[in-house]
């Protein structure tokens, strides 16, 4: 087995076990994989009870299908985390944590994204830039070569 494949698996089990430690997090709370990160993605932003972000918006920041959202915001939503309000035209809603909704977050996701600091902060800044400049020309390289599959599949 080449190098390049034996990256490749290496990396590969490296991002299971990381979507793992979530995954096990947001079961730990009680959540579901999507409502945890609809609530991260609130928090992350620094949304309170006096701002809003669209449901579109949250399906677009967390890579997540608007059916698997929309159930998860419904579920947020008879819970009382979140409250969703008229948007700029009637097809677009606002979500915002109601208060309930901001202690949840507070016991949950505030506690993953200072942990997430905290790791990040044991690297030097120099590992912290070579790290994400190598992830992310890794993922623009691996978007072409799939956006190149997806187009050879629609010919």
């Amino acid at each position: 087995m080449g190098a390049e494949r034996e990256h490749l698996l290496e990396y590969n089990g490296l991002y299971k076990e990381n979507d793992e430690l979530y995954r096990n997090v947001a079961k730990g709370v009680g959540l579901s994989d999507c409502a945890f990160w609809i609530l991260y993605f609130l928090r992350e932003r620094g949304e309170g009870l006096g701002c809003g972000l669209t449901q579109s918006g949250i399906c677009s920041a967390i890579y997540a299908p608007k059916q698997t959202v929309n159930s998860s915001l419904k579920k947020l939503e008879e819970d009382g985390a979140i409250e969703l309000a008229e948007g700029a035209d009637r097809r677009s809603k606002l979500v915002r944590l109601t208060q309930k909704g901001t202690i949840l977050a507070g016991r949950t996701v505030d506690r993953v994204l200072a942990a997430e600091q905290r790791a990040m902060g044991g690297m030097t800044a120099e590992e912290q830039t070579a790290f994400l400049g190598l992830f992310r020309r890794y993922t623009d390289l691996l978007k072409k070569e799939i956006e190149g599959l997806l187009n050879e599949e629609s010919e």
